[in-house]
């Protein structure tokens, strides 16, 4: 399979992924750690933007970033965070996170035991995650209104100085099989897979961006 095809077939699932959501003001920003510096950009424009009073940076260390960083994602994030200017007493560590459903069990917690009451969540995750991030919220914190972002970068320009593009799209690969599998597993809640982005899918994977899926 050539390139062009490739990519192609990638930006199907890329568009897949994307949810576009209106955003509207809400009680906390939830950023979800990643080996992407640029999602904590992202959550510290929205800040900024006046989107919501608090972030959270959400992550330890997960399959990706164990391999690329020895502090946690979430302490990355906040650093950045501060770097572009969001009082370090507006942003709440979650720093024990592996995955996504730890992302959001732990925010729930953590929030908890500080008092805050959140009724609506803007999530800010990689622009590949954006609908895993949203079943995920919908399953585990059902009660909560969530809105999910993602840094504002199109698919041919998208790039992550921790991952080639080939991993990209295998990671990429990976997060639709998940959104097909986790709802057996009851973590996220069931969203409907067009045929069109399933026979992407099977292509890519035909072709070897395999790396990223699920282990029997």
């Amino acid at each position: 399979m050539d390139k062009a095809e490739v990519e192609r077939l990638a930006k199907i699932i890329w568009d897949y992924h994307h949810l576009n959501h209106k955003l509207k003001k809400a009680d906390v920003i939830v950023v979800l750690g990643s080996h992407d510096i640029q999602v904590a950009d992202r959550g510290a424009e929205l800040f900024w933007q006046g989107f919501a009073p608090l972030i959270v940076m959400s992550g330890g260390l997960g399959e990706l970033t164990r391999k690329i960083w020895k502090k946690p994602e979430a302490v990355f994030f906040a650093e950045r965070a501060k770097k572009l200017g969001v009082p370090a007493e507006k942003i709440i560590m979650e720093d024990k996170s592996s995955n996504t459903g730890e992302n959001v069990e732990f925010t729930r917690e953590l929030l908890g035991k500080n008092g805050i009451t959140a009724r609506t969540i803007i999530a800010v995750c990689k622009p590949d995650m954006e609908r895993r991030t949203f079943a995920t919220f919908r399953r585990l914190w059902p009660e909560v209104y969530v809105l999910v972002a993602s840094p504002q970068i199109s698919f041919e320009k998208y790039k992550s100085e921790n991952v080639s593009r080939k991993e990209l799209i295998s990671i990429m690969v990976g997060d639709l099989q998940r959104i097909k599998e986790y709802p057996k597993k009851g973590f996220q809640i069931p969203q409907r897979i067009p045929k069109k982005v399933w026979r992407a899918f099977q292509e890519l994977v035909a072709a070897g961006y395999a790396e990223h899926l699920l282990k029997e």
